[in-house]
C-alpha cells in the first residue's frame, strides 16, 4: 500500500509542503518490514530514515519506561532525516509491522532537486525552534 500526501501532511516537518512535494516524498518511500520483536530504532543511535506504520504495533521507550504505543498511520524518525543525531526514543515491534520508509539520503536528493520544497521545510523547522524558546 502507498502512502499518500494526505497521510504526510499529518507530519509536522511536512505540513506546509504542497501535494506535489508530498507526492514527491511519498514516490521515494519504500516497504520495509520489521519482525515481532526485533528493535526498530535505538534510543542513543544514529538514525537513517523515516518511517510510517501500515500495519503492526510497536512500543516506544524512553530511558526504559515504555511512553506510547505505535500503530497503523504513525510515522517516527522524521527528525532523523535532517539532523544526524541520536535516536531520542527505542522503538521495538510488538506484532510483524509492515512500514512505507524513506532513507536520509534520498530525501537529501529530493529536498536538493526542490528549492521550494527546501524552503518549506527550513521555515517550519525554524518556527518548531521558535516555538520551543522561552519568550524574552
Amino acid at each position: 500500500m502507498a502512502i499518500t500526501p494526505d497521510q504526510l501532511k499529518q507530519v509536522p516537518l511536512f505540513s506546509e509542503l504542497g501535494n506535489r512535494e508530498l507526492q514527491s516524498i511519498a514516490d521515494s518511500m519504500r516497504e520495509r518490514t520489521f519482525d515481532a520483536g526485533s528493535t526498530i530504532t535505538e534510543e542513543g543511535k544514529s538514525g537513517i530514515g523515516f518511517f510510517v506504520i501500515e500495519d503492526g504495533t510497536a512500543t516506544v521507550t524512553i530511558g526504559g519506561s515504555e511512553v506510547r504505543k505505535l500503530g497503523a498511520g504513525d510515522y517516527f524518525g522524521e527528525i532523523a532525516l535532517m539532523a544526524k543525531g541520536p535516536r531520542s526514543a527505542t522503538i521495538v515491534a510488538d506484532t510483524d509491522m509492515h512500514c512505507q520508509g524513506l532513507a536520509a539520503w534520498d530525501f537529501r536528493a529530493l529536498v536538493e532537486a526542490n528549492e521550494s520544497m527546501s524552503w518549506k521545510l527550513l521555515e517550519t523547522l525554524a518556527e518548531r525552534l521558535s516555538a520551543s524558546q522561552p519568550a524574552d
